[in-house]
């Protein structure tokens, strides 16, 4: 997906299970760019570390290959890098959750600035509240109805943001209300 969003060549190292690796990567001092493209293109970015030294890598047996682990997850709605960000707009992360009797549960903070705003609308009303938030990202859950996804897609088409759908669990209520009033410290 990175090679051909980046439009790298892509390699291989090693093969797993009989199958070649697939790999394209990006000069570490360049990075921003590459990154910035795939946040554009709606992609979801996991930056990888080495967590050790090659050298401890050899002590312990390993020929080529140091460990390495994801460090960070950056989406279009979590972007906090100031020069990646544009300086008229913010990065904004909406959740949408789709209640009872066509009524819908919206959230929305700006990662770089601390803040969240809470909101109800109808769904036929959502897309004016999605136009005037103007999310980067849009993440709702994965248990919403068939029709309630469509209009989403129909949003997203309208606006160019972002759509993630989550585990249908991280929308429950209670889980939600414990996790405020613990931010909240209440």
């Amino acid at each position: 997906v990175a090679a051909r969003a980046l439009d790298l060549t892509l390699t291989r190292r090693g093969k797993h299970l009989g199958a070649d690796i697939p790999m394209c990567g990006v000069p570490v001092h360049s990075h921003e760019a590459y990154l910035l493209r795939l946040i554009r293109a709606g992609h979801r970015v996991a930056i990888c570390d080495q967590l050790e030294d090659p050298a401890e890598a050899r002590r312990r047996g390993a020929k080529s290959v140091v460990r390495r682990d994801v460090t960070r997850v950056i989406t279009p709605g979590t972007l906090t890098d100031a020069e990646l960000l544009n300086d008229k707009s913010e990065s904004l992360l909406l959740a949408v959750h789709q209640g009872g009797r066509n009524r819908c549960g919206l959230a929305w903070m700006s990662v770089t600035q601390g803040v969240v705003f809470l909101a109800e609308c109808t769904s036929e009303e959502l897309a004016g509240w999605v136009a005037r938030v103007s999310p980067s990202e849009l993440v709702y859950s994965s248990g919403v109805a068939n029709s309630f996804e469509e209009r989403l897609r129909r949003i997203r088409q309208g606006s160019g943001v972002s759509l993630a759908t989550r585990p249908e669990w991280q929308f429950e209520a209670a889980l939600g209300q414990r996790k405020l009033m613990d931010a909240l410290q209440v």
